[in-house]
C-alpha cells in the first residue's frame, strides 16, 4: 500500500511540474475504485458530463461525499486530499462507479510561529514554551514506593518528545521547561500505566514532582451490548463500557464481525442507529483499546423486522407435562400431556421515544392466551390450561442469586465466618457450615468473587462463578487450597522452594530468592528473617483441579478471550517474622523443569502470568528462556528460567495458551425418560481437561484445565481442549450438579447403550466414553471421561455433535435435542408435582399471570410444608389436594397436587413420616386479596386419622372459617396465613428462588426444627398430623410400584403412537378403581 501511494504521488508531480507559481492544481489523474475492493490509497478522476448525468440518476444508490481530507503537505507544499462516499445498494453490480476521489492540492503558505509563551520562548519547533533558567526534579517510584528505574518522560505536544529517563534511584532532571501550570508531562514504564503530570506553576528556579506508577491492566469489559429487537425505521441504541489502568480511550464497533466507519457512525462507546433496515440486522460487538491493552465485548442480537412482521410466533412449541401415576392418557399411550409453551426470546415490542442503553421495557415473547381443558384420569378429572397463543409482551422481572458452600479440596472443612468480596467490596460472609448467599447485582457481567479466610487456615480464592441472567438461584461448590505452613528465610541468602506435592516425584518447578531481594511497602531494603509461605497447586494431583483460581482465560492483544493450559499455579506470602509486615521481593526467578512438560509444542510457548483480582483474568508477566545447566548435579537437566517480581499481586501461574478448542454439548434431564420438557435448568456442569500419560489414554497423567457452565433451556456448550491428529492428546472428565446433589451420568458398564448415552455409534468408540464406574462398581456414578477427539469435517456422522469445533459454537448453542448430545439425570424419587397452570422452577421467566398459580409472585417465592407421621408397616403415598378456599376468582378450582412417599424412621421399624408440600395462603398475582387454601391431605390405602396436633387445631379453630372434617381417612383445613413453626408441624419459607425454599423448608421437616437441617427423617418432632395405616393386602401395588410397572412412553409431539394393551388397560381400570376414592 505504501508503494502505490508513492506511484500516485510521484504520477501527480509529474502532472504540474509545468506548472508556474503556488497556486491551487486541480484533478489531473483519475483511477476508480471498486465497492468491496477499495485501495484507500489510489484516488479516482472526476466523472465527465456523461457519467454525472448516470450518477444524478443513481443518487438514491451512493451516500453523499464525504468533505475533502485536510492538504497532505506541509505548510507551502504540494500535497493530495481525498474524498470518499459509500454505496448503499444491496446488489453489487449497482455499485460500478468509483467510491473513492482524489485532487492535488497546495497547503496555505508558511506563516510565523502563532504560539505565545505566558513565559519563557517559543522552541524552535513551534510547540512549547522553553525557560533556560529553571530545572525540574523528579522521582518515580513502583507501586509499594520502590525506585522506578529506567521510566521514560516525555513532555506532550503534537508530537511526543522524549526529554530523558529515570535513573537507578527512579529520579530525573530536566531542564529548560517552563513552570506554567500548562505544560503536560507523561512518564511511562514497561507493564504499568503511564503516569500524566501537569508542570507546577511557580516562581522559583527549580521545583520537584513526585510520582508512582500503577500496575498496567489489560481493558476489562463492565457492559456488554443487550441484544435488542426492533421494527424497521426504528432506532436502537447498543453500548459498551470497558475499564482499565489507563482507561481505555477507543471504542471500535462491529457488525457482522466488519468494522463500522467511525466517521460515518460518530461513535465512541455508544453506538446509534437511527432508521433502521433489514440488512442492519445482526450481529454487534465492540473493542475497547488503550495503552495497556485491548478486549472485545460479548457479541449482542440485533433483530429487525418488517413494520407489519409479528413479533413472535403465535403459534406455542410443544412441552409435555407429566399427568400422575393414575392418570395413564389413551389418545397419548403415555402419562403425558402437550400443555404448550412460547420459548421466552427478546422481541420487538412498543418503545418510547428515548434512545438508551437499556430499555425502559424489556419485551419478551410469552403466552398471551390459554385455554382450559379437563384430562381424563382413573375416576376424577384434572383441570389444566394450556397454550393457545404468543406474543410480545413485558418479560417478567426477576433476579439472579448465587449460593454455595466454602470447603476445603482436602477434607471439605468447611470455611467458617469467612468474607466474599466482588472487586473491593465486601458482599457476603460465609456461616459456620461455609455456606454463603449473594445476589448479583443487575448489571453484572462477569461474576468474579474472591474468598478471604481470615483464620487464615486456607488460600484466599478467587472464582469466576457462572450465574442465571434471567433469573434463579444457582450453587457452587467453592473448594479452597490449605495453606502451606509458613517457613523462615534468611533475608541476606539465596533461598530456594520446591514447588510440587507429588510424593516421589521431582518439583514441578523451583522459586530462586537471590540475597538481598526482599523489601518492605515502603521501598525500604529488608534485612531480616522472613516468614514465608509458599502454597503449590499440582495438576499432577487431579483432586486439587476443583481448587484452581479463576477460570484460566486471558485477553490477548487483539482483545480477544483465549484459555490457558495450566503446568502449576502457586501462592505467596512473605512476612516480617517480627511484626508480619508484608513484604515484597525483587529478582525472584522460577526454574521450571522441562521434562515435566509432555506436550513438546508447550516449551516454547510458557509463559509466567499473575491473576487481576478484580478481573478474574490472567495477565502475562514473562517470558520463559533455556538453562541448560544450572547446578553441577543437575547438568543433563533442561530447565526454563522465568523473572518476576512479588509485589501488590501474590497469585501466580505456570501456563500455556492453547488454540486447540471444543465444545461439549450435554444436557441434564429430571429422569432416566430423557424428554426435551423434562431438561433441567441452570444445573452446574463442570469439565477437568486431562493430559493422558503416554500411552494410557484412560489414564491422565495430569489435569490442565477446570470449566464450569450453566445448563439453560438448551443444554450447554462446555468448552475444552481437543486435538484433530490425535483423538488421545486431550481427555476431558465431566460431572454436573444442581443445588449442591450431583447428577449421574449414564451407565456405560455392563450395558453400554448409546441411545441412551445420546450419542451414535461409530463416533461414541471414537471417543471412548466411560463412567466413572466402568471398572469398579463401588466408584460413585457422577462423571464420565471422554477423549475429545475433534470432530471431523468430512465425517458426516460427526458433524452433529457431540463434539463441535471452537468456530462452531452456534451450532452447539441451536442444536435440537435429537442431535447427539451427552446425558445426566437426577435419581427420581417418590415424589410427584402437578400445577394446574404449568411453570418451570428452573426458569422463572416462564411464569404466567393466571389467579390459578400456584407461585403468585415471580420474585418471591413461599414454599409451605406439613408433616405428617404414619404408623403402619410400610410407607405409604401421601397427597395433598390444593384448591382455591376464600377468594372469589378461585374458591373451588384446583392450584395443583403433590404426591410424596413417606420416609421410614432409622430407629422405629413401624414408623415413617412424610413431609408434603401444600400451596400457601396469601395473596394471589393480583395483590387484591388473601386466599385460604383448602389443603386436603390424603394418605393411600387403609388409613385412619389418629391425632391433630393441638397446637394446629387451635390456631385453625381461633382463625375462621374452618374446614370440616367429617372423613377420618383424610385431613382438611384452610391453610393458615401466618409461618406457624415447628410447633404446629408447619414449615414455612420465603426465597427469590423456589428450589430453594423448597430445599430449606423440606430440610427443616425433616429435621422437625424451625432452623436446622436434615435428610434424616425425625418422625416424632414437628409433626402436624398422625395417621394410622395397616399393610395392603398380598398383590396389592402401592402407587409408586404401579407407576414402576407402567413403563411411560414418550409420544410424538402431538401425535397418537399406538394403542394400550388390554392388559395394562385391564391393570389401570383397577388401579383407578382403588384411587377413586382418594383422589376425590
Amino acid at each position: 500500500m505504501v508503494g502505490t501511494k508513492a506511484w500516485v504521488f510521484s504520477f501527480l508531480v509529474l502532472e504540474v511540474a509545468s506548472v508556474l507559481g503556488r497556486q491551487r492544481i486541480l484533478t489531473h489523474s483519475v483511477r476508480r475504485v471498486l465497492p468491496g475492493k477499495r485501495t484507500p490509497s489510489v484516488f479516482a478522476k472526476p466523472a465527465d458530463t456523461r457519467d454525472r448525468s448516470l450518477r444524478r440518476d443513481s443518487e438514491h444508490i451512493w451516500s453523499p461525499w464525504s468533505p475533502w481530507s485536510k492538504c497532505s503537505a506541509a505548510c507551502g507544499h504540494t500535497g493530495v486530499q481525498t474524498r470518499t462516499r459509500t454505496c448503499l445498494a444491496e446488489t453489487v453490480s449497482l455499485c460500478t462507479e468509483a467510491t473513492e476521489e482524489g485532487q492535488l492540492c497546495v497547503s496555505p503558505t508558511c506563516t510565523a510561529c502563532d504560539l505565545t509563551c505566558p513565559m519563557g520562548q517559543v522552541n524552535a519547533d513551534c510547540d512549547a514554551c522553553m525557560c533556560q533558567d529553571f530545572v525540574l526534579h523528579g522521582a518515580v517510584s513502583l507501586p509499594g514506593g520502590a525506585p522506578a528505574s529506567g521510566a521514560t518522560v516525555y513532555l506532550l505536544t503534537k508530537t511526543p518528545k522524549l526529554l530523558t529517563k529515570t535513573d537507578s534511584s527512579g529520579r530525573f532532571r530536566v531542564p529548560g521547561l517552563c513552570p506554567d501550570g500548562k505544560s503536560t508531562l507523561k512518564i511511562t514504564k514497561t507493564k504499568f500505566a503511564p503516569i500524566v503530570l501537569t508542570m507546577p506553576k511557580t516562581s522559583l528556579k527549580t521545583a520537584t514532582i513526585n510520582a508512582e506508577f500503577v500496575r498496567a491492566e489489560t481493558p476489562y469489559m463492565v457492559k456488554n451490548p443487550e441484544t435488542k429487537a426492533r421494527k424497521a425505521g426504528q432506532s436502537v441504541s447498543l453500548c459498551c463500557k470497558a475499564t482499565g489502568k489507563p482507561s481505555p480511550d477507543k471504542y471500535f464497533w462491529y457488525h457482522n464481525d466488519t468494522l463500522l466507519d467511525p466517521s460515518l457512525y460518530k461513535h465512541e462507546s455508544k453506538l446509534v442507529l437511527r432508521n433502521l433496515q433489514r440488512d442492519q440486522a445482526g450481529e454487534y460487538f465492540c473493542k475497547a483499546q488503550s495503552d495497556a491493552g485491548a478486549v472485545k465485548s460479548r457479541v449482542a442480537q440485533l433483530t429487525v423486522i418488517a413494520p407489519d412482521e409479528a413479533p413472535c410466533n403465535p403459534t406455542p412449541d410443544s412441552y409435555l407435562i407429566r399427568l400422575p401415576h393414575d392418570c395413564f392418557q389413551n389418545a397419548t399411550n403415555s402419562f403425558y400431556y402437550d400443555v404448550g409453551h412460547c420459548p421466552v426470546k427478546t422481541c420487538a415490542g412498543q418503545q418510547d421515544n428515548g434512545i438508551r442503553c437499556r430499555d425502559a421495557v424489556e419485551n419478551c415473547c410469552g403466552i398471551s392466551r390459554t385455554e382450559e381443558r379437563e384430562i381424563q384420569c382413573s375416576g376424577y378429572t384434572l383441570p389444566t390450561k394450556v397454550a393457545t397463543k404468543c406474543s410480545c409482551q413485558r418479560c417478567t422481572e426477576t433476579r439472579s442469586i448465587v449460593r454455595g458452600r466454602v470447603s476445603a479440596a482436602d477434607n471439605g472443612e468447611p470455611m467458617r465466618f469467612g468474607h466474599v468480596y466482588m472487586g473491593n467490596s465486601r458482599v457476603s460472609m460465609t456461616g459456620y457450615k461455609g455456606t454463603f448467599t449473594l445476589h448479583v447485582p443487575q448489571d453484572t457481567e462477569r461474576l468474579v468473587l474472591t474468598f478471604v479466610d481470615r483464620l487464615q487456615k486456607f488460600v484466599n480464592t478467587t472464582k469466576v462463578l457462572p450465574f442465571n441472567k434471567k433469573g434463579s438461584a444457582v450453587f457452587h461448590e467453592i473448594k479452597m487450597l490449605r495453606r502451606k505452613d509458613p517457613i523462615t528465610l534468611e533475608a541476606m541468602e539465596t533461598n530456594i522452594i520446591p514447588l510440587g506435592e507429588v510424593v516421589g516425584e521431582d518439583p514441578v518447578a523451583e522459586l530462586e530468592i537471590p540475597s538481598k531481594s526482599f523489601y518492605r511497602q515502603n521501598g525500604e531494603p529488608y534485612t531480616g528473617k522472613v516468614k514465608a509461605s509458599v502454597t503449590f497447586l499440582d495438576p499432577r494431583n487431579i483432586s486439587t483441579a476443583t481448587a484452581a483460581q479463576s477460570d484460566f482465560n486471558f485477553v490477548n492483544d487483539e482483545g480477544d478471550t483465549l484459555p490457558l493450559r495450566t503446568y502449576g499455579m502457586f501462592s505467596v506470602d512473605f512476612t516480617d517474622e517480627v511484626t508480619s509486615e508484608p513484604l515484597n521481593a525483587g529478582r525472584v526467578k522460577v526454574h521450571l523443569d522441562s521434562t515435566q512438560v509432555k506436550m513438546p509444542e508447550h516449551v516454547p510457548a510458557m509463559k509466567l502470568w499473575s491473576l487481576n483480582p478484580d478481573t478474574g483474568l490472567w495477565e502475562e508477566e514473562g517470558d520463559f528462556k533455556f538453562e541448560s545447566q544450572r547446578r553441577s548435579k543437575r547438568e543433563e537437566r533442561t530447565f526454563l528460567v522465568g523473572n518476576m517480581e512479588i509485589r501488590e499481586r501474590r497469585l501466580f501461574n505456570l501456563d500455556v495458551p492453547e488454540s486447540r478448542r471444543c465444545f461439549i454439548k450435554v444436557r441434564a434431564y429430571r429422569s432416566e425418560r430423557f424428554l426435551p420438557s423434562e431438561q433441567i435448568q441452570g444445573v452446574v456442569v463442570s469439565v477437568i481437561n486431562l493430559e493422558p500419560r503416554a500411552g494410557f489414554s484412560s489414564n491422565p497423567r495430569a489435569w490442565g484445565r477446570f470449566d464450569s457452565v450453566l445448563t439453560g433451556p438448551n443444554g450447554a456448550c462446555v468448552p475444552a481442549f481437543c486435538d484433530d491428529q490425535s483423538p488421545d492428546a486431550y481427555s476431558a472428565y465431566v460431572l454436573a450438579s444442581l443445588a449442591g446433589e450431583e447428577l449421574q451420568a449414564v451407565e456405560s458398564s455392563p450395558k453400554f447403550n448409546p441411545n441412551a448415552i445420546g450419542v451414535p455409534q461409530p463416533y461414541l468408540n471414537k471417543l471412548k466414553y466411560r463412567r466413572t464406574d466402568h471398572e469398579d462398581p463401588r466408584v460413585k456414578k457422577t462423571a464420565f471421561q471422554i477423549s475429545m477427539a475433534k470432530p471431523s469435517p468430512n465425517s458426516a456422522e460427526e458433524s452433529n455433535g457431540p463434539i463441535y469445533a471452537f468456530e462452531n459454537l452456534r451450532a452447539c448453542e441451536e442444536a435440537p435435542p435429537s442431535a447427539a448430545h451427552f446425558r445426566f439425570y437426577q435419581i427420581e424419587g417418590d415424589r410427584y408435582d402437578y400445577n394446574t397452570v404449568p411453570f418451570n422452577e428452573d426458569d422463572p421467566m416462564s411464569w404466567t399471570e393466571d389467579y390459578l398459580a400456584w407461585w403468585p409472585k415471580p420474585m418471591e417465592f413461599r414454599a409451605c410444608y406439613i408433616k405428617v407421621k404414619i404408623v403402619g408397616p410400610v410407607e405409604v403415598n401421601v397427597r395433598s389436594r390444593n384448591m382455591g378456599g376464600t377468594h372469589r376468582q378461585t374458591v373451588g378450582q384446583l392450584y395443583g397436587i403433590r404426591d410424596v412417599r413417606s420416609t421410614r424412621d432409622r430407629d422405629q421399624p413401624n414408623v415413617s413420616a412424610a413431609c408434603l408440600e401444600f400451596k400457601c395462603s396469601g395473596m394471589l398475582y393480583d395483590q387484591d386479596r388473601v386466599d385460604r387454601t383448602l389443603v386436603k391431605v390424603i394418605p393411600q390405602g387403609s388409613c385412619h386419622r389418629a391425632s391433630v396436633n393441638p397446637m394446629l387445631h387451635e390456631y385453625l379453630v381461633n382463625h375462621l372459617p374452618m374446614a370440616v372434617n367429617n372423613d377420618t381417612s383424610e385431613y382438611t383445613m384452610l391453610a393458615p396465613l401466618d409461618p406457624l413453626g415447628h410447633n404446629y408441624g408447619i414449615y414455612t419459607v420465603t426465597d427469590q428462588d423456589p428450589r430453594t425454599a423448597k430445599e430449606i423448608a423440606l430440610g427443616r421437616c425433616f429435621d422437625g426444627t424451625s432452623d436446622g437441617a436434615s435428610r434424616v427423617m425425625k418422625s416424632n418432632v414437628g409433626v402436624a398430623l398422625t395417621f394410622n395405616c395397616v399393610e395392603r393386602q398380598v398383590g396389592r401395588q402401592s402407587a409408586f410400584q404401579y407407576l414402576q410397572s407402567t413403563p411411560a412412553r414418550t409420544p410424538a409431539a402431538g401425535t397418537v403412537q399406538g394403542r394400550m394393551t388390554p392388559r395394562r388397560q385391564q391393570q389401570a381400570s383397577r388401579g383407578g378403581q382403588r384411587q377413586r376414592r382418594w383422589m376425590a
